[in-house]
């Protein structure tokens, strides 16, 4: 076994390596940026090499830099987690070249399965099932378009390299079908360097079926259970399961063995995952999709049901041992099902938030499990991806794992930064979700309102008594160490009276207390309730009923946060120029996110009509088109190539015969070219 392994990873997957590694007595290495000299992972590691700027290009996927690292600290492999350079055959190479055991398989594995047309044609020979479609290297536009006919619609376009659904487009109509082709192409080129696309036969009420397998340099190979991918936004998976509701175990078998002849079909040593996709409507009917050559995201649920440490024979392997597991000794026990929860924010289209986290809270309890890279105080920023953590949930059957993931997320909170627990507890709540009845478009047709999580008028309530008892206490010069010690920049706290004004016994009186949440101002009609408070806990008496909350307060964004049994809720106060009319700047088109304006589709002075695409802004390798929201005259204000800010203002249109006032309004979200949907601009 060895003595030292490098992570060449960051967040929670580094974490977890190190975890493993550490029980093993191996000593382990992380690598950093900059952006993230001061990670968990960094101070969990024995010793800690600096790659170099915040920028990927430079730091994570500098395969010299990594390499460099390995010799410098004496490792003797290097573990890649996922992502960065985990499927990157020349990274595979210049670890052998150097000495160093690469932590996967060889890097002609990679080749051969991180081009998806070539595994189709390898995993062919040895009998695996294809989707029908056309997969040639190769292939121009016009010869997809020529072969779409035979194909028949709906179509899935698909690029040949990488993954995480970049690229991705799905294709109802044929007039479609040049823009999204010209679309996946820029992305795959962005994302992978390679614009090579293929068509395959869009299955209907596909669900994502995967099945993890182990190989080792002997020639033996075993497969540990499928796990159900089904729940997923724009490709990207959201929720994970083992095993599957949908397969009886003869169809499981199969399917097992397919992923075994997968792994077989190129040599295949190490873990790594082979995914199918199967008809909800035929279930015993399944077809080869591609294999991830590295760990998954979701590899926590098949360790939870089998007992099967991956990482650890992952080192096994890489150590030269031969595989000690039969196949006939890999029994599922139980079931479990993982979350990701992300720095996102649902109600605006998934789009990837940031901030820096005030405080981290995830539970503990039986069956419960928590991979996280997150803590207070930490950064989360628009570098990377925007995955925080996972929470995985084992139990004796599907009702109760689900049951502990339900209230393991009830008692998480990441306040500071937005995320999407809320909308994941209102997912695993559905009644379709707990009868097993999924598909990969379930959350895509999801009710709007089902992703907007609205706070109860109990926890508007704390806010606005958090907002009093903040500027009472200001105003009484209280100590340091009371709850919501935070002084909103602007506030004349002399209208707010005494500290002890509002919390008195006396018969209740009324205060408008203005917030901000879900983008507008409300006035909030705010009683003076009983109210007590213990550093961050808080208890009112509302409507006759004592609501306990959390919350905490930043003073740098002017928010506050509580977290209740319903949910986690962020308001902020009102800005001292909210009362000015926002037509006068005429309608506002801003960057949905942190990215880059790769196009411009509008030139300044340009007239447009309302839906007009005005510019094109790439974040986490995803392509959005911004729209006119109203018909006008555009006026630019940021030029093609430049890094923008979320919210930041990219243009402006004045709507025609306003003499140069605007109707405020939302800039709409483009349809279909913003990776199955388009984002949400204003």
């Amino acid at each position: 076994m060895f003595d030292k392994v490098l992570i060449a990873n960051r967040g929670e997957i580094a974490l977890r390596v190190m975890r493993t590694c550490t029980r093993l007595g191996i000593a382990t290495v992380a690598v950093y940026s900059d952006a993230d000299a001061d990670a968990a992972h960094v101070r969990a590691a024995d010793q800690a090499v600096r790659l170099g700027p915040a920028a990927a290009s430079e730091s994570y996927l500098s395969i010299d830099r990594v390499i460099a690292a390995a010799r410098e600290t004496g490792a003797q492999a290097i573990h890649p987690g996922y992502g960065f350079l985990s499927e990157n055959a020349a990274f595979a190479a210049a670890c052998e070249a150097a000495g160093i055991v690469f932590l996967g398989p060889t890097a002609d594995a990679i080749r051969t399965m991180g081009d998806k047309i070539t595994a189709k044609q390898a995993v062919a020979q040895r009998g695996v099932p294809l989707v029908p479609g056309i997969a040639e290297p190769g292939l121009t536009d016009e010869r997809l378009i020529a072969a779409s006919a035979d194909i028949g619609f709906p179509i899935l376009i698909k690029p040949s390299a990488g993954g995480g659904g970049k690229g991705m487009h799905a294709v109802f109509e044929a007039a479609q079908l040049p823009e999204a082709l010209a679309a996946a192409r820029r992305e795959a080129a962005s994302s992978f360097g390679d614009d090579t696309l293929f068509l395959e036969r869009l299955v209907a009420t596909p669900r994502h079926i995967e099945v993890q397998v182990l190989a080792d340099e002997h020639g033996n190979v075993v497969h540990l259970g499928e796990r159900e991918c089904s729940l997923q936004r724009r490709h990207q998976k959201v929720i994970e399961e083992a095993p599957s509701a949908l397969l009886d175990e003869a169809t499981r078998a199969r399917i097992g063995e397919a992923a075994v002849q997968t792994a077989k079909s190129v040599g295949y040593r190490g873990a790594g995952t082979v995914e199918f996709i199967v008809s909800a409507d035929q279930p015993d009917e399944f077809f080869f999709m591609e294999m991830n050559t590295r760990l998954q995201v979701e590899h926590p649920v098949t360790e939870e049901v089998t007992g099967v440490d991956l990482v650890e024979w992952m080192l096994r392997i890489g150590a030269g041992e031969e595989l000690g597991l039969a196949q006939d000794e890999i029994a599922l026990t139980g079931h479990a099902v993982e979350a990701r929860i992300y720095a996102e924010d649902p109600a605006r289209g998934f789009l990837p938030t940031g901030g820096t986290a005030l405080d981290v809270e995830f539970p503990a309890g039986e069956g419960i499990r928590v991979d996280a890279g997150l803590e207070a105080g930490q950064r989360v920023a628009s570098d990377y991806d925007p995955m925080i953590a996972k929470l995985i949930a084992h139990g004796p059957d599907r009702a109760t794992a689900l049951a502990r993931l339900e209230w393991a997320l009830g008692r998480s909170a990441v306040p500071g930064i937005m995320t999407n627990i809320d909308f994941l507890r209102t997912l695993i709540g559905r009644d379709d979700v707990r009868e097993g009845a999924l598909d990969t478009g379930l959350i895509d047709r999801m009710d709007p309102a089902d992703l907007a999580h609205e706070p109860g008028e109990a926890d508007v309530q704390f806010a606005a008594a958090a907002v009093v008892a903040t500027l009472g206490r200001a105003a009484a010069e209280a100590s340091e160490d009371g709850p919501l010690l935070v002084e909103f920049a602007g506030d004349d706290t002399s209208a707010w009276g005494a500290w002890d004004g509002w919390r008195s016994a006396r018969p209740e009186r009324v205060r408008t207390v203005p917030l901000t949440w879900g983008g507008e101002r409300r006035d909030v009609a705010y009683a003076f309730p009983r109210l007590g408070g213990n550093g961050l806990d808080w208890t009112l008496r509302h409507d006759g009923v004592d609501e306990r909350a959390r919350m905490w307060a930043d003073s740098a964004t002017r928010t506050l946060w509580v977290a209740s049994d319903r949910g986690v809720y962020s308001f902020a106060r009102p800005q001292a120029d909210s009362t000015l009319d926002p037509s006068a700047a005429g309608a506002e088109i801003t960057a949905p996110m942190p990215g880059s304006v790769i196009e411009l589709r509008a030139a300044d002075g340009d007239e447009v009509a309302a839906g007009d695409p005005v510019l094109v802004v790439e974040a986490m390798k995803m392509e959005h088109v911004l729209r006119a929201p109203v018909d006008g005259v555009v006026h630019l204000v940021a030029a093609a190539g430049a890094q923008v800010a979320l919210d930041e203002v990219l243009a402006t249109v004045v709507a025609a015969g306003e003499g140069g006032q605007s109707g405020a309004g939302d800039a709409e979200a483009g349809t279909g070219e913003a990776d199955a949907g388009g984002s949400a601009a204003r």
